[in-house]
């Protein structure tokens, strides 16, 4: 049986990530991946369910995939959306007992505000470096 993974990073890479999941696909179940699947004057009324049904994915997911592309010419970024959603899912396995593997693509530039719990999440075994095709 495939495992289950969900994609979080930013939805204005839709090519690095159509990239991505073309090589995931066939070897994982891909549950959720950023898409911006609203018109931009009904983005109040989609958000709530888009973010709603993107953590529950988390909750069924077997992996994590944080896709910290460069973006903006800053290398690995993680935004703010992209580190709620890895942290949610390191409180599941925390307070839950959930078994969600978590993966970030590359190390996040040091000027970002979540490089230190990264990478201290890292150092203690949380998360890992994604090394898989």
């Amino acid at each position: 049986m495939k495992k289950k993974i969900v994609l979080s990073g930013s939805v204005s890479l839709q090519d690095e990530l159509g990239s991505l999941i073309q090589k995931l696909n066939g070897k994982y179940e891909i549950l959720a991946y950023p898409v911006k699947d609203f018109e931009n004057d009904d983005f109040l009324t989609a958000y709530p369910k888009i973010f709603r049904d993107f953590y529950e994915n988390i909750c069924k997911s077997d992996i994590l995939l944080i896709c910290n592309f460069d973006k903006n010419g800053v290398k690995g970024y993680v935004g703010s959306s992209a580190f709620a959603e890895l942290c949610f899912a390191l409180a599941q396995n925390l307070v839950y007992g959930k078994q969600i593997e978590i993966y970030i693509l590359q190390l996040p530039d040091k000027t970002l505000p979540c490089y230190d719990e990264i990478m201290l999440w890292l150092e203690i075994g949380k998360i890992k470096i994604w090394n898989y095709g």
